[in-house]
């Protein structure tokens, strides 16, 4: 990568543009990763920023843990028989469960793709 700079009095300011193509937010999971990366694994965060892919790996990070977690969320209710008839029955409870299910399913999930 070949940088250019603009000469601004006695300073050389770099030429930096942002890829156009990384755009969405980060997200919960992505921050959840940068902050890891930042306290556990310095090199990995310094060689991504300095490769430019930092934002590609969060995003897609974020992108994967959601899709994880609503796979796992269905899966885990279908298993614990946790339907929409209780839902429809009784109301608090089905509430109780589905929040018990998605809670574990984020932990499983990000223990294994973001401390990982």
């Amino acid at each position: 990568m070949e940088l250019t700079y603009t000469q601004v009095g006695n300073v050389q300011i770099p030429n930096l543009v942002l890829d156009p193509e990384l755009t969405g937010s980060i997200g919960k999971y992505g921050r959840m990763r940068k902050r890891y990366l930042e306290e556990k694994k310095d090199g990995t965060l310094t060689a991504l920023v300095l490769s430019g892919k930092l934002t590609q790996h969060l995003l897609a990070i974020n992108d994967l843990c959601k899709e994880q977690i609503e796979v796992l969320t269905g899966k885990m209710a279908q298993a614990e028989g946790v339907t929409e008839q209780l839902k429809a029955t009784d109301q608090m409870t089905w509430v109780q469960r589905m929040n018990s299910i998605r809670s574990r399913a984020e932990e499983i999930v990000t223990a294994e793709l973001i401390y990982n």
